[in-house]
């Protein structure tokens, strides 16, 4: 974990890998253990974030929240199964309640090539602003990452969040090319694989 002055708090929402990446085209065990990557390695690199104090997660898989703890996270049940804003909302509340000092910052849990700097770019940008901002993904329709103080914490993640978002955020400018880049599918996962991925995910790639 950064050793730097702490901004901002990651919570970061993993389902259950057994259940995960539903869209991708491959086998049951490789598809789960493929979503496990994703978040083990995109944990590592929020861990490793100049400016963020921890990361929050929110599973309800009890293995795997082993291996989620033994990287450095905080791991909590997912208090509100099928509503991912809902359980964002209760997340951001307890990261607060954790790190009072530090911005919640909602971050999607599939984005195995995400390098440090990308994400230590946009965390200092959503604490500069302090006030409800986002970053959407490479398409521009969806979000990866938001982020707001929590008495105005409105995460709106779904079909069309990053249009969602603008109609009350605001839009962190910049490549950030790493963190507009999650992995839903097959060719998003070939796509990520040819730019570079977490090491986790390298391995399953191999």
């Amino acid at each position: 974990m950064s050793t730097t002055t702490a901004t901002a708090s990651v919570v970061l929402p993993v389902k259950p890998p057994a259940v995960g990446k539903s869209r991708l085209a491959v086998g049951t065990e490789l598809r789960g253990a493929l979503a496990a990557a994703f978040a083990l390695d995109t944990a590592t690199v929020a861990l490793d974030t100049p400016g963020v104090v921890g990361v929050l997660v929110l599973c309800d898989d009890h293995r795997f929240a082993a291996e989620l703890r033994a990287l450095g996270c905080v791991v909590v049940p997912d208090p509100l199964h099928g509503d991912l804003n809902g359980t964002l909302r209760q997340g951001a509340a307890e990261a607060v309640r954790r790190w009072p000092d530090a911005l919640p910052v909602a971050l999607c849990a599939d984005l195995p090539g995400l390098a440090v700097d990308d994400l230590a770019a946009a965390v200092a940008a959503a604490t500069d602003l302090g006030a409800p901002c986002f970053v959407a993904d490479a398409d521009g329709t969806g979000t990866t990452m938001y982020a707001a103080p929590l008495a105005e914490f409105a995460p709106a993640f779904g079909p069309g969040s990053a249009a969602a978002h603008a109609a009350r955020a605001s839009a962190i400018p910049g490549d950030l090319g790493t963190l507009r880049h999650d992995v839903d599918d097959a060719a998003a996962l070939a796509a990520a694989a040819a730019r570079g991925v977490g090491p986790h995910t390298a391995a399953l790639l191999a």
